[in-house]
């Protein structure tokens, strides 16, 4: 797919790449957000309460905005389906060891770099392109692993060295749990781990990304050098838009 092709290689040549999440299992709303002018969806199945056939049609309702699954762990059952479907990617949550990262990089390649189910879907055009997908997709899908956790940190270092890696994305939020300061992402101590994943993965030329609720949460990020940007959910979009209505209203 196109598309996907090319948000891969705007992921490595570092440009700023700014998608936003969503949770709620709609083609509506991810047809409405990807006529927004986004570079890309964070379609989010780990705490979505969707599966593989509802989140297939959420990647065709995307038109040519590429689309990125987070898949609910690092397991070969979500990450093939996910691909599958026509993700240009996915996002693989909890890694903590090099172990762990070598393990989701080689579900996500056809042999023999690793060992990807090879199936029909509609990433292959069900079956159309069946060839020239599988001579292309390891190339062309990006894989990004977050960094959320205390293990993370620790092992940073051997983890950006792992082969096929495109991009670390810090969840600020597990992030600060991890550290016993849950929701408190702008604590000195979690910050310091932020800026320790982003000095690892700068040095290492391994792309960064970063999720925040807003513009605001973003910001620092993007300055500090993240291209790869997830801002706002689909939910509070709704949220703050209906609340700010009513409130307008009744202070009228």
């Amino acid at each position: 797919m196109k598309n996907n092709r090319a948000f891969k290689e705007r992921l490595r040549n570092g440009d700023l790449l700014i998608g936003t999440l969503i949770s709620l299992p709609s083609p509506e709303i991810t047809e409405i957000l990807s006529q927004s002018g986004y570079d890309w969806l964070f379609i989010d199945a780990e705490h979505g309460a969707f599966n593989p056939q509802q989140a297939q049609p959420m990647c065709q309702a995307a038109g040519e905005t590429p689309c990125v699954i987070r898949v609910p762990a690092g397991d070969d059952v979500w990450i093939k389906k996910a691909l599958d479907i026509g993700a240009a990617g996915i996002i693989v949550p909890q890694v903590h060891t090099a172990e762990q990262a070598e393990k989701i990089i080689s579900q996500c390649k056809y042999s023999p770099v690793g060992n990807r189910g090879v199936g029909i879907g509609r990433a292959h055009t069900y079956g159309l392109n069946f060839e020239d997908t599988i001579k292309n997709a390891n190339d062309e899908t990006a894989v990004i692993l977050q960094a959320e956790s205390r293990a993370a940190i620790d092992n940073i270092e051997d983890i950006v060295k792992v082969p096929g890696l495109d991009a670390i994305l810090i969840g600020p939020y597990d992030l600060s749990a991890s550290l016993g300061k849950i929701g408190k992402v702008d604590d000195p101590e979690v910050q310091e781990a932020i800026n320790r994943i982003a000095d690892v993965c700068k040095a290492a030329e391994i792309k960064l990304g970063y999720f925040g609720v807003n513009a605001g949460a973003v910001k620092p990020a993007i300055e500090n050098g993240f291209t790869l940007i997830a801002v706002g959910v689909d939910t509070l979009f709704v949220i703050k838009s209906a609340t700010e209505t009513l409130a307008e209203l009744k202070s009228a």
